[in-house]
């Protein structure tokens, strides 16, 4: 066997970017962003899920994140409970209180600190053989990145361009979800360009390398994204549109004049009705209901617990796990 030359994210590793979050979090109500951070002006708005193709596509791009979910995740027999910790996870640590949001960081250490195993093929760089961890650093800093990219993406596919000062600004406070995820936030390319320069050259790399696993978990959970709807054929021409060229090929995705035409046709369609909706349908629950909390509400409504429904499978943000129910990726 062949062990991958790799640095491991650790429980004290971990604790150590807590202490760095803590250090420049909004507050203990308001959470590590708070309603002034462009994290929560990006994050709000429910046409995030239209790069929830793309960025799922990125990160199994990894072989080390694709192998993961094949081995160790139930994602294939329940794909809406996949969806539904994603954002949970996700959205706790962006919109939850300080306490929810390091709470979501711990679950998430924990659960993959014991998730490790070995590639049953060659991808990218990596041999058959090769151990991977869940844990490692790289691929962790990868899934990071490319919900960071992602979210930008998606927000000025819609409003148009974000200021080069605004990027900036996203990408500092990026650092702290990174620091989340046990990513030590030094480590992390300085400015929203040399990050631009970081994704670009990942892509490129073989650190990346689709397999046929890969191809398979990605036609699966595609199919279920949003997992209340079925896939409409704008949005798997969307989700291609948007990967980078190699990786549409290694994904084998078609991707033609008609996948193109219905994708530019999608795109003049949400930027036209999107920002027209209702904030009140528009931004996703668990922003509405953190608004609430600071405002001094204990309850957001009824419409936001069946937006939380629809985002997170419960009501609240809360943590809402059975004791000894399994964690999984």
């Amino acid at each position: 066997m062949h062990l991958a030359a790799c640095e491991i994210v650790d429980q004290e590793s971990l604790e150590g970017e807590l202490n760095y979050v803590r250090s420049r979090a909004a507050g203990p109500v308001e959470g590590v962003f708070g309603p002034n951070s462009l994290t929560w002006r990006i994050n709000r708005e429910s046409s995030l899920l239209l790069g929830a193709g793309r960025a799922l596509l990125l990160q199994l791009a990894h072989p080390f994140v694709s192998e993961a979910i094949a081995e160790h995740s139930t994602v294939l027999d329940d794909p809406a409970a996949r969806f539904h910790r994603t954002f949970a996870l996700v959205f706790r640590l962006i919109f939850g209180t300080l306490d929810q949001a390091f709470a979501a960081a711990r679950d998430f250490d924990r659960a993959h600190a014991r998730i490790e195993g070995v590639l049953k093929s060659n991808a990218g760089k990596f041999n058959s053989g090769t151990r991977y961890s869940a844990s490692d650093l790289s691929a962790r800093q990868w899934v990071g990145a490319t919900l960071t990219e992602t979210s930008v993406l998606t927000y000025e596919l819609v409003f148009g361009e974000l200021a080069a000062g605004e990027r900036n600004i996203f990408y500092d406070e990026s650092k702290a979800f990174a620091a989340l995820c046990g990513v030590p936030h030094e480590s992390l390319p300085p400015d929203w360009t040399r990050f631009a320069t970081y994704s670009e050259q990942m892509v490129a790399s073989n650190m990346l390398g689709v397999t046929e696993q890969a191809r398979f978990i990605a036609r699966n959970m595609l199919q279920q994204v949003p997992p209340w709807l079925p896939m409409p054929r704008w949005y798997s021409a969307l989700t291609t549109h948007l990967l980078p060229p190699r990786l549409r090929e290694e994904f084998q995705l078609p991707y033609g004049e008609t996948e193109r035409n219905t994708a530019e046709q999608a795109i003049i369609w949400i930027k036209r009705v999107y920002p027209l909706l209702p904030h009140r349908l528009r931004f996703v629950g668990p922003y509405q209901e953190a608004v609430a909390r600071i405002d001094g509400r204990p309850d957001a409504g009824f419409v936001v617990r069946g937006l939380n429904r629809l985002w997170l499978g419960q009501n609240a943000l809360k943590i809402n796990r059975r004791p000894g129910a399994p964690e999984d990726l």
